[in-house]
């Protein structure tokens, strides 16, 4: 199945596989399923095509992959713009929410400390 350009995996359950859809979390894909009146615990496979069509409308219905992304970018660029505190942190990709930086975001930093032993390599005996 899919939707919105993205394959839904076939193996899991519905309301599992909407979630690889930006945008559709587990409560988004239980009520997009209810309006579709689709039982929950279907897998994709076992989906009649009426019931494909509602799912898909349904869906449509709500913003998501694209559009969504647009959007989420968009707001992100009108804080740069207006040059607001989270536009900068963005900018600087530092933790927007008042986050700490002296222990966690070190990924987002870029100061990736290693322990003492993980770039030990071991010596041969020869």
């Amino acid at each position: 199945m899919r939707i919105a350009g993205i394959n839904i995996p076939e193996h899991k359950r519905l309301e599992i596989g909407l979630t690889a859809l930006y945008g559709v979390g587990r409560s988004k894909a239980k009520e997009l399923l209810e309006e579709a009146k689709i039982p929950l615990g279907t897998k994709p496979k076992d989906v009649p095509a009426d019931a494909d069509a509602r799912l898909r409308a349904a869906i449509d219905k709500v913003k998501t992959e694209g559009e969504l992304r647009r959007l989420v970018s968009g707001n992100i660029k009108r804080l740069k713009d207006i040059k607001s505190y989270r536009g900068s942190r963005h900018g600087k990709h530092l933790p927007v929410h008042g986050g700490r930086t002296k222990t966690n975001s070190r990924t987002a930093r870029g100061n990736v400390r290693r322990t003492m032993g993980s770039g030990r390599r071991t010596v041969e005996k020869t």
